[in-house]
């Protein structure tokens, strides 16, 4: 078996060879601090931690670096209309950001790399791509690319120049030689953030950050460029005629982009305010919760987030979960097999559904199937197979972040929410239980069913057997 992916620069499946063997020089671009992460974000930031997580799963020593944009127009406003610092606000909002990420499993990347820490680079960057006439400064101070100098733009879009410009520009700014052309350096306004260039006081464009921060720590050319794919254009596009202009060699062998999320089938925005706040899903949902239902998707489609749908996989997780406890209730003497054909197994069929262009959606179906039989070993009272199938899950999909809590707390926590959702506590549940078992003693029957019909109209379920009597949430999924 070999890693295939789909390389958005070829459009083609490629099968995965690194610049060099054993290693992996890995770049996404990461969030601009200008206000809350959202579930896009969250959903790009998964992804690529998957996708590095695996690539160490198979062998690979990874170096991945993941940026942070801390100024730009967006974070200038933001700070200007809350009447902060515009740094003090981006800082603030990263580390905000950075804690919301890591409740989600995610690791940090190698590299955590901040635009204002590499502006001196990015300042000779641009210097060199004035030397070589594929930049030009204006009497105002700004630096444009001079987009007619390289001559493959638009190879990773497949977008026609001209046509791929109608707009994306509002306005032409003063001293643009052409449409096309787009900002390296920003001329400062008054009062705003800046630093010294020799085109003077300013800033640096979007495009160059990512570009400078990349080389800087990974290289002039690397194995994987990575986000969403509504970065494709103009940002990546852009990104490598700068970065091709300056080298003259390739920047990223594969181009890698996620896709966007949509809500009950709308573009998520501003206008429709149907935005949903990262901060926000984790106070509703377990972290884990949130991470399967993002990764069932396939990474490369939109995903459409319906109501409902956070509900669905919770189920899920509660299901799992409770399994699990049982199992180390049964098998708490039992050590795991470590080399069982089971183990060989998952881990063979975990493989062939990464190895095809990260394909996590049939990853996670065959974390079911194996549940499925769990389920009929545990009829079989076989034990130590479902010790060693529960071993075998909870260490390989780790690479996806998931299965790796403990069970009896993940229990507890949503049935806990649950609880307080239907107002109702386990100690009036118990009562009721015991009332409804001395009406069954007297053969009050029908008495004895008001209250289960009671307690499930709040959401508990009761079971009835030998051992006495259980119960358990229900999680209404629509």
């Amino acid at each position: 078996m070999s890693l295939k992916l789909y390389n958005v620069l070829s459009r083609t499946k490629e099968e995965f060879i690194p610049l060099e063997e054993g290693k992996v020089k890995m770049y996404a671009c990461g969030i601009t601090a200008s206000g809350d992460a959202h579930i896009g974000h969250a959903y790009q930031a998964i992804i690529f931690d998957v996708i590095k997580k695996y690539l160490e799963y198979i062998g690979y020593k990874v170096t991945y670096v993941r940026n942070y944009t801390d100024v730009d127009d967006k974070i200038i406003l933001k700070a200007r209309e809350l009447g902060v610092n515009p740094t003090d606000y981006a800082n603030k909002m990263m580390k905000k950001i950075d804690n919301e990420l890591a409740s989600l499993f995610i690791d940090k990347p190698t590299i955590q790399s901040k635009a204002t820490e590499c502006i001196p680079d990015m300042i000779k960057f641009i210097g060199k791509l004035i030397e070589t006439d594929h930049a030009y400064s204006t009497e105002n101070g700004d630096v444009f690319f001079k987009v007619s100098s390289f001559s493959e733009y638009g190879k990773l879009s497949n977008r026609i120049v001209d046509d791929s410009i109608s707009g994306v520009r509002k306005s032409v700014e003063p001293g643009k030689l052409d449409d096309k052309d787009f900002a390296l350096w920003k001329n400062a306004k008054d009062d705003e953030i800046f630093w010294d260039s020799p085109w003077g006081k300013g800033r640096p464009g979007w495009h160059i950050e990512c570009s400078t921060m990349s080389m800087k720590y990974l290289g002039e050319t690397i194995d994987v460029h990575g986000g969403g794919k509504d970065l494709i254009f103009p940002h990546h596009e852009n990104e490598i005629a700068q970065s091709e202009s300056l080298t003259g060699k390739q920047f990223s062998k594969y181009w890698l982009h996620n896709g966007l999320i949509k809500v009950n089938g709308q573009k998520m925005s501003k206008s429709l305010n149907n935005g949903i706040l990262l901060e926000d899903l984790l106070k509703k949902y377990n972290p884990e919760v949130i991470r399967i239902t993002l990764l069932e998707n396939n990474y490369r489609s939109d995903m459409n987030i319906i109501d409902g749908l956070f509900d669905i996989h919770e189920s899920k997780i509660y299901m799992i979960y409770k399994l699990f406890d049982l199992i180390d209730t049964l098998g708490e003497n039992l050590k795991a097999n470590k080399n069982s054909d089971d183990y060989k197994k998952i881990d063979l069929d975990f493989r062939k559904a990464m190895d095809n262009d990260f394909n996590t959606s049939v990853a996670i179906a065959n974390i079911f199937e194996y549940i499925g039989i769990i389920n009929k070993l545990k009829n079989k009272n076989d034990i130590q197979r479902m010790v060693d199938i529960k071993y075998a899950l909870v260490n390989i999909y780790k690479t996806l972040g998931l299965l790796q809590q403990e069970p009896s707390k993940v229990i507890k926590e949503i049935k806990t929410k649950y609880l307080n959702i239907n107002n109702i506590n386990e100690q009036e549940i118990d009562i009721k239980i015991a009332k409804r078992q001395a009406y069954k003693q007297e053969g009050a029957w029908s008495e004895a069913d008001k209250i289960r019909e009671e307690l499930y109209s709040k959401g508990i379920i009761i079971k009835d057997s030998s051992k006495g009597t259980e119960w358990d949430i229900e999680i209404p999924t629509k």
